[in-house]
């Protein structure tokens, strides 16, 4: 299986078993193969004379392929099915040769005997072309089809790769006499016929005996995407179960035993398990299996090769979205692909990747397969990919064995082994571990070459991908959101588990319309199921989406609010920190909605989607002081905080060992939570300024803008959803409240104009110099105040300036060198301003 695509010569001695076929077949081409190792041939190039022998050969080698299939393991089909698919090209190239309508006979075109003793002598032209064609349709792989190609494209390369035979043939002929007796009529219509007529007959007659081998071995029809089986139409979407029912019986059975039986045990237990270990659900509210649960997204998948990369959107363009994923897996996994280089599949926090590895290994059918699946995460990274496997199978079983007992004990079956969380690795790690992919090639490569093929396949988080080296031959597939349809199956599953739950409860099942109102999360499996959770309590989802306090209508700011505080109750009633019906639950509840959005300007200010657990710990030691033991509330010590974090599913926890030491990242699996936490806190922290004034009632009167300053100083809001959530934020307040607050932000804006130290130095996410740091800031004050106002002035920016044009010039370009060109540009567009005499107005867009 790593031999990747095969050449005629080796497609008989697969086919043929034996030395003697190979013989043959160099007898057939008139010795070409030892020419093409440096041999003289008596008779240069016989190939066309031959071409009986030829055919019969290699009919004689596809006859009876369904029975000489039966008992090969999976590994030995595979490269058998290869060889039959070399041998059909070869076939209908000849046969499409024959029928063709050239001014000469086939006959003719053979070396006379004085180019024989010329060639023989000195070589040539005639020569060189003679042996391009031999060695052409003897040594150089044909095209073949891939899960990953759509069939119209593989048929069209072969096409191209015909035409290339079809010109050394043509090439070859033009040096021999027989082409000398053409008029140049009869020279154009040969080189029609040669050039188009012949390979557009190739790929025809190739196509009709590419469905006699759909009819002899299945595998033909799944790497073309002409699956009909009936059976497998009624699974696919469902859990992966087209896989097993597709690769059921395509190897001969031999059943695990020891170690590869009881990780196959394991696998399949995996079925059983809720879909979501989680506690953030009501009491009696029923998790589904991931069994029952799991279905198959759409996907797109193509070869990387070299031009842009998986992480770049703009790169899927061209890759069609297909809906057959048990379909494509079952071909990948029968075609010699993912033995060369491993299958990177890529998605979305919360899109499923780490599910679908789990319903992959418990899938696969043991008598063909040894799935192990690997959690990155959880295994030594400094390790190597074989110590990395041993660590996993241990962790699955309770059982220690190194890699080559796993593999004998597997009885022949072909081992894929499913390394779960290469984003976690490069995030968690700090190392370089872009080449990681490329380790896993080597490793393959190593165990192809010590008679164990193995298959492998990698996930990540799509924005990571273009971190990762490829190797070649590497194939990606990138998982796509739920379709409405989707939605629709799962809420139905949903719904189903739960409806005892909902009866006794007097709750509604959650219909998708409801669902669809927030297409953003539907479109996520871990999403939705945040949402169903929600939903679960009291209904919440389906009361409109509205506030239980007046009824009103919620908007997405307040959705994200009601979800985020629901959980955060649910987790502290769990836990029996608070009471829900006493005073401290509700400030337990902030508690943690503050501390999560300390996560959030975390990562916010850092530019990135994710935060180091190191990074952590020391943006809230700078911001909050040295934990203490036995502290408590907004003030608790980190390890309380990890805790905390840990427990929310919608914060998605990376982590892998080093050293033995677990290292970890947190990161929101919907980069719009983070986003909404990020205006919860500033638009509160900017509702506490008026209080945080000095004792003194002589001297000035100053605003204690520290905490501000800290977390606004690093990072524009204007990013993505932040301004959006800051008007809703804003909205919320009172119009004196909005209006005091108005009056402030320009006093805020004046007196820390020349701002030198603060009282949060400590707190550092990046490294910026003082002025890029005052910019940010002053242009953070002005989208807070165009937040609370709606419009503004320069007299009202800047009372007192005896110029405010001016000042506002003098601020902009501040701002213009604090940002780069992606924030200039998100900045700018976030508002419009028109002159007036001596005034100038700006306005939100």
């Amino acid at each position: 299986m790593s031999r990747g695509a095969l050449a005629f010569k080796d497609a008989v001695v697969l086919l043929g078993g034996d030395p003697p076929a190979l013989a043959a077949l160099d007898r057939a081409l008139g010795g070409v193969l030892k020419t093409a190792t440096g041999g003289v041939s008596d008779d240069v190039l016989n190939v066309l004379g031959a071409r009986g022998r030829i055919l019969g050969l290699a009919r004689d080698l596809l006859t009876g392929l369904r029975e000489r299939l039966g008992s090969c393991g999976r590994a030995e089909r595979t490269e058998r099915l290869a060889a039959a698919h070399t041998v059909i090209v070869v076939v209908a190239y000849f046969e499409a040769l024959e029928r063709a309508r050239l001014p000469f006979g086939l006959h003719e075109v053979r070396l006379t005997r004085d180019e024989q003793i010329t060639l023989a002598g000195r070589g040539g032209p005639a020569e060189d072309s003679s042996r391009a064609f031999a060695e052409a349709l003897a040594s150089v792989a044909p095209p073949r089809p891939a899960p990953h190609r759509p069939y119209e494209e593989m048929a069209t390369s072969l096409g191209h790769w015909y035409a290339h035979l079809s010109r050394r043939l043509l090439s070859f002929v033009e040096g021999l006499s027989v082409w000398d007796g053409l008029d140049d009529t009869a020279r154009r219509a040969a080189a029609d016929g040669m050039g188009a007529e012949v390979p557009r007959a190739a790929v025809e007659r190739y196509e009709e005996l590419y469905a006699e081998l759909c009819g002899q071995a299945p595998e033909f029809a799944i790497w073309s995407w002409q699956t009909e089986h009936q059976a497998t139409r009624a699974v696919l979407g469902r859990a992966l179960s087209g896989v097993e029912t597709l690769l059921e019986g395509l190897a001969a059975r031999s059943a695990p035993a020891d170690v590869a039986a009881a990780l196959a045990t394991a696998h399949r237990a995996a079925l059983a398990r809720p879909a979501l270990e989680t506690r953030a659900s009501a009491d009696g509210v029923c998790v589904p299996t991931l069994g029952d649960i799991y279905l198959e997204p759409g996907f797109r998948v193509r070869a990387v090769d070299g031009g842009g990369g998986p992480g770049d959107e703009s790169w899927w363009e061209d890759a069609p979205l297909r809906t057959d994923l048990a379909g494509y897996l079952a071909g990948a996994l029968t075609s010699d692909g993912l033995a060369a280089a491993p299958l990177l599949v890529l998605g979305q926090p919360g899109a499923g990747k780490s599910a679908l590895t789990k319903v992959l290994a418990a899938r696969l059918p043991a008598a063909g397969y040894l799935p192990v699946r690997v959690v990155l995460r959880e295994a030594p990274a400094e390790s190597d990919v074989q110590e990395q496997i041993e660590h996993a199978v241990r962790a699955a079983t309770g059982e220690r064995a190194t890699w080559p007992e796993l593999v004998r004990s597997a009885g022949g079956a072909v081992p894929v082994v499913l390394l779960d969380g290469f984003d976690e690795l490069l995030q968690a790690t700090g190392v370089n571990q872009t080449d990681y992919l490329v380790q896993v090639a080597r490793f393959q490569q190593r165990e192809a070459e010590q008679g164990r093929p193995v298959l492998a396949l990698v996930t990540s988080r799509t924005a990571v991908a273009d971190r990762a080296r490829c190797p070649e031959r590497t194939v990606a597939l990138r998982l796509e959101p739920f379709r409405a349809e989707q939605t629709e199956q799962w809420l139905a599953v949903w719904n189903d588990t739960n409806g005892p739950y909902f009866a006794a409860h007097g709750l509604r099942p959650l219909p998708p319309e409801v669902v669809a109102r927030h297409p953003a999360l539907a479109a996520q499996p871990l999403l939705l199921m945040m949402l169903a959770l929600y939903d679960s309590g009291r209904n919440a989802l389906q009361q409109g989406g509205r506030r239980p306090s007046d009824g009103t209508p919620l908007d997405e700011a307040a959705l994200y609010e009601e979800l985020l505080a629901s959980f955060a109750a649910r987790e502290i009633d769990k836990a029996g920190e608070a009471h829900p019906g006493d005073g401290e639950a509700a400030h337990r509840v902030e508690e943690e909605l503050q501390r999560l959005s300390l996560v959030a300007f975390a990562i916010h200010n850092r530019r990135r989607q994710w935060v180091t657990e190191t990074e952590l710990d020391a943006d809230l030691a700078a911001l909050l002081g040295s934990p203490t033991a036995g502290g408590a509330g907004f003030r608790a010590p980190l390890g309380h905080a990890q805790r905390t974090l840990g427990r929310f599913f919608f914060v998605q926890r990376a982590q892998a060992v080093r050293d033995d030491r677990t290292l970890t990242t947190y990161e929101f699996l919907h980069a719009t939570f983070g986003e909404y936490l990020v205006a919860r806190l500033a638009v509160q922290v900017l509702c506490a300024l008026p209080g945080h004034r000095s004792a003194l009632t002589v001297g000035p009167d100053l605003v204690d803008d520290e905490l501000l300053y800290a977390l606004l100083s690093f990072a524009p809001l204007s990013a993505r959803q932040v301004p959006r959530f800051l008007r809703a934020r804003t909205e919320r307040l009172g119009p004196d409240e909005r209006a005091r607050l108005a009056r402030l932000l320009p006093k805020v804006l004046a007196e820390k104009s020349e701002r030198s130290a603060h009282d949060y130095a400590g707190y550092q996410p990046v490294r910026l110099a003082t002025a890029s740091r005052h910019g940010l800031y002053s242009a953070n004050l002005v989208l807070l105040a165009l937040c609370l106002t709606g419009t503004t002035t320069a007299d009202e920016l800047f009372p007192g300036s005896p110029d405010p044009a001016g000042e506002w010039h003098r601020q902009a370009l501040l701002w213009r060198s604090a940002l780069d060109q992606e924030q200039w540009a998100d900045f700018a567009l976030l508002m419009s301003t028109r002159t007036r005499p001596f005034r100038r107005c700006v306005d939100p867009v």
